[in-house]
């Protein structure tokens, strides 16, 4: 193609760009943990940072499907978490990936102006976040906060996005491990999971004050009833707030996910640059990682929204009750949805009332197995991993697999990584489904997260402390 590139639209904002320059030389690994370590506490503090200039609101909080993973924690500078730039990695490679905008991978200009592409699109999505989360009221009505507070609001969440914008590129860069991306997320669902564990604050849920954490109110039962039993029971079983079960189950799924982990199929490749060196291709059976599961919460967040908006406006409507109908939770402004679409796309908070609701837990398993499924199979098209890709890539680097001619490479890849793909993400989505029905701490779908992205970690770590020559040959992945 030749002529207008929507790339060249971005070169006039680079000058303007806040921008992290490469490192000119390796970082080396204790220095990379240091920055992981800085970027994580920065994270961390804006997370507890109030934004200035907001009422107190006890009202439901639409994006609290979302939370799980955005990184995002509500009423603070890390109001929108990474949903800016997510949202725009996303939107992206989906264009590259579908070839709607042309550019070419192998071209550092072009890589680099792909990724201040990215940047760009994600500061005018917080810009566009911000303002409809002011001038909706999420802080208050606009009347009631005036203009000069709604646009000191307005600052404050754009200028909190382009800081966790300019983390993840320094983490991208070199400096760091992995992406900010993964950190702060896999950051988000492990602090709400210690803090469920070992929270020492008190609630009452009718029947007096009791401890919210549930390893903290299993000692504090024991101590305190006479009947040990039955205090083992209540901190085990107990109803509305985190029990030792819930605990039991998170770390059951932990242990799991991380077991099928180490599944793969190891395809045998050798080079024909240099005689005689084998080594391997692994296929993972998470081949796309956490994406699929992530895809599907996205979608389902983005639906409950949706019908959130359309129920407070149009409650009487006939289609927008057959999308979602809405009503408090117990004891709790948030809102859940009782009937409609968004009924069965969410899970049944308890076993109880999964069993109760039959027809409700068959939809909910088939709609989350299936979308975990096609969205990790339709990932590695778009993604740049599909078979082709990768023959392209073994190819590229003179790799042949053992046994096969360089023209069947490609039909035993695409026997291999589509297969392995929809099986991953439809296992991702069953493992998602049993740990919400357990009632595990961090909801199913951001203790996976957090565990695929924690491993993945462990294994930066490994290849990058481990010697040079130690790193398997022909791992691509």
């Amino acid at each position: 193609m030749s002529g207008f590139r929507f790339l060249n639209l971005v070169r006039p904002f680079l000058p303007i760009l806040p921008e992290v320059s490469s490192p000119d030389r390796k970082v080396p690994f204790n220095q990379k943990i240091l920055w992981t370590a800085v970027t994580l506490l920065i994270f961390l503090v804006c997370s507890q940072v109030p934004l200035y200039g907001i009422m107190s609101s006890d009202s439901s909080d639409p994006l609290y499907w979302l939370r799980v993973i955005l990184a995002s924690n509500r009423g603070t500078l890390m109001e929108l978490g990474i949903s800016p730039i997510l949202t725009s990695g996303m939107i992206m490679q989906l264009l590259a990936g579908a070839n709607l905008i042309e550019v070419d991978f192998s071209l550092k200009e072009d890589r680099a102006l792909f990724s201040s592409a990215q940047k760009l699109f994600a500061l005018i999505i917080s810009l566009g976040q911000a303002t409809v989360y002011v001038l909706t009221g999420l802080y208050g009505q606009p009347s009631d906060l005036g203009a000069g507070v709604c646009l000191l609001l307005i600052i404050q969440l754009v200028s909190a996005a382009l800081i966790v914008i300019l983390l993840d590129e320094l983490l991208q860069k070199g400096y760091g491990l992995g992406s900010g991306i993964s950190l702060f997320i896999a950051t988000n669902i492990c602090e709400s999971i210690v803090w469920k564990a070992f929270s020492p604050t008190t609630l009452n849920t009718g029947r007096g004050p009791e401890f919210e954490g549930a390893i903290v109110a299993l000692f504090h039962l024991l101590f305190t009833w006479n009947d040990k039993g039955r205090a083992l029971r209540e901190a085990f079983w107990r109803e509305r707030l985190p029990n030792v079960m819930n605990l039991v189950a998170t770390l059951a799924v932990f242990v799991v996910v991380i077991y099928l982990q180490g599944f793969r199929v190891e395809i045998p490749v050798k080079s024909n640059r240099f005689r005689g060196q084998r080594g391997s291709y692994p296929v993972k059976l998470f081949y796309t990682s956490n994406m699929p599961i992530m895809l599907q919460s996205t979608l389902t967040s983005n639906v409950f929204i949706v019908s959130q908006m359309l129920a407070s406006r149009f409650p009487d409507n006939f289609l927008v009750r057959l999308l979602g109908y809405w009503e408090p939770m117990e004891d709790s402004p948030q809102l859940e949805a009782v009937s409609g679409l968004a009924y069965y796309m969410s899970p049944p908070h308890t076993l109880r009332a999964a069993l109760l609701d039959p027809v409700h837990t068959l939809v909910y398993i088939v709609f989350t197995l299936s979308a975990c499924a096609l969205f990790s199979k339709t990932w590695i098209e778009i993604s740049g991993s599909g078979p082709r890709e990768v023959a392209r890539q073994l190819k590229d680097q003179q790799l042949v697999m053992a046994g096969h001619r360089e023209a069947s490479m490609y039909r035993e890849l695409k026997r291999v990584i589509p297969t392995a793909a929809a099986l991953g993400g439809a296992l991702l989505g069953l493992l998602s489904v049993v740990a919400d029905l357990m009632g595990a701490l961090g909801n199913g779908t951001g203790i996976l997260m957090a565990v695929t992205i924690i491993y993945g970690y462990w294994e930066i770590g490994v290849k990058e402390s481990g010697p040079a020559e130690m790193a398997a040959f022909g791992d691509l992945m």
